[in-house]
């Protein structure tokens, strides 16, 4: 596949096939049947909300809308197409059943004004996913209610500053190793703690005596990705607990990563006071644009009093409901009880897998992102040695002596198609190849993967302005990105009249 360039078919332009460009007077894609019912005065029924000039609508007809449409939708990557190596974003294939039993009619129709007792479906779904969750992690209490990891990240910090208020001490500081996920120092600051940033040894993990020299009763907590961003276990995960317990700070596990860890190690088993989960990374929910999120988080029984309310509680007559009495609570985080039907979705994938199936697929996306490093040692420079769990982080130093970056690459690749791995993170690695299949790649799409890979590194041995160029084969090329973060075109706008 060397060399690609474009292909010798019909042309189609960035523009070709936009439904205003179609546009002509007269066509018409619908015609309304005759009106069955008297006819009424929208004029004096609307009054100013009526609208008389429709503005610049096209006027196209059934098969231009057609197309339109169905051209859009090759335009686009997904994962039913082919692999998401995207590292730390966990781009996995969310099951058809999920869906089928999320669209049920009773679930998906259930209105969170509902009253109680006519929810008590709902509401099992619920209490039951929360059970099966503190199962998985090994914690005592739960809240679902928020929308996504990073709402998930505050509310676990509001929980220990509030745990610190009720010592008599809020504490002023959180240490966030240089490993962990980007959003970590944003919602530490947001919380109002200073951040202080914690270095990493030459294995990529937290190192104990650095640890020590910064932990002190300013500090109210460490904020620990693990594995962290670069796919690595830190060994020595119940060390740094103690450590942070002999102190009185807390030990809190950006969960986003438990995929590397369900079902054969649990974080309260180590020493994690309060964690969040990304339901959608773990537990196969839509990601990103086909969200909703939800990001749970889970605390020991010290930090119970301080979850948000209100909290999900079984009555004395065996049913369920919610309790607003919560004088320690942080408050409410998420307008009702957060993203219902995740909940759904991921309880689905649990009981579709069960404990063995849980654990398996955690060995899966352990043996693919192995399966890779192997693939690609020497290939691309190995920044740290240490064993990858979930995903492994290369980076661009053998290329970048030809000026060909991460980016060029993750371009390139977009030729032999495959959607980017994660460009440039970790900030730990200069010009990082961040690359996790997950679980649910084959051998024969990890092996295309690879050869792709090992092909773009010959090409830029032999021709390193050819990569430069890349993509060739998309419907658009190469974007000037920082203009399109500035200037973003968000809307069609006819071309100026000569």
């Amino acid at each position: 596949m060397k060399h690609i360039t474009r292909k010798a078919t019909r042309h189609i332009s960035q523009n070709e096939g936009l439904i205003f460009e179609k546009s002509s007077p007269g066509k018409a894609a619908y015609k309304l049947p005759p009106l069955d019912v008297p006819e009424v005065d929208v004029a004096a029924l609307l009054g100013k909300a009526e609208r008389k000039d429709l503005g610049n609508m096209p006027e196209v007809s059934e098969i231009e809308i057609i197309r339109h449409f169905t051209r859009l939708s090759t335009w686009n990557y997904a994962i039913d197409l082919g692999m998401y190596p995207l590292g730390s974003c966990t781009m996995k294939y969310n099951p058809r059943v999920n869906e089928a039993v999320a669209r049920v009619e009773g679930l998906a129709n259930g209105h969170p004004y509902q009253p109680e007792k006519i929810s008590q479906g709902a509401l099992r779904i619920m209490q039951t996913l929360s059970d099966c969750l503190l199962e998985i992690t090994g914690m005592d209490a739960i809240t679902l209610q928020p929308a996504a990891g990073a709402q998930g990240e505050l509310t676990g910090l509001l929980m220990v500053r509030a745990y610190h208020q009720s010592k008599g001490n809020p504490r002023k500081k959180v240490l966030i190793p240089d490993s962990a996920h980007g959003t970590n120092p944003a919602t530490a600051a947001t919380v109002g703690y200073a951040v202080e940033n914690l270095k990493s040894n030459s294995r990529g993990m937290v190192e104990i005596s650095a640890l020590e020299a910064q932990m002190n009763e300013d500090v109210a907590a460490l904020m620990l990705t693990n594995p962290n961003t670069l796919g690595v276990f830190e060994e020595e995960i119940h060390k740094i607990a103690a450590l942070m317990h002999a102190k009185g700070g807390l030990l809190y596990m950006d969960g986003a990563n438990m995929n590397a860890l369900v079902g054969k190690v649990r974080p309260g088993d180590f020493g994690v006071d309060v964690m969040h989960l990304n339901l959608h990374k773990t537990f196969s929910t839509p990601h990103g644009g086909g969200g909703p999120g939800s990001g749970p988080v889970a605390v020991k029984q010290i930090l119970e009093p301080f979850l948000p309310t209100p909290i999900l509680v079984k009555h004395s007559d065996d049913t369920l409901g919610f309790e607003y009495n919560r004088p320690q609570s942080v408050g409410r985080v998420r307008a009702f009880y957060g993203n219902f039907g995740m909940f759904v979705r991921a309880l689905a994938y649990i009981f579709a897998n069960g404990p063995d199936g849980l654990r398996q697929t955690t060995e899966d996306a352990v043996l693919n992102a192995n399966y890779i490093r192997k693939g690609l040692e020497g290939v691309y420079d190995l920044p740290y040695s240490t064993p990858s769990m979930h995903e492994v982080v290369f980076s661009d130093k053998i290329q970048a002596r030809k000026g060909v970056k991460t980016m060029d690459m993750a371009k390139r690749l977009i030729d032999y198609g495959f959607h980017p791995y994660t460009t440039a993170f970790p900030l730990i690695v200069s010009g990082a190849l961040m690359i996790e299949p997950t679980e649910s790649e084959p051998k024969e799409e990890l092996d295309l993967f690879i050869e792709a890979m090992k092909s773009i590194a010959e090409e830029v041995e032999e021709d390193p302005e050819f990569v430069l160029g890349a993509p060739y084969n998309s419907r658009i090329s190469r974007l000037d990105e920082t203009m399109a973060a500035r200037k973003p075109v968000l809307r069609w706008k006819p071309e100026p009249k000569a």
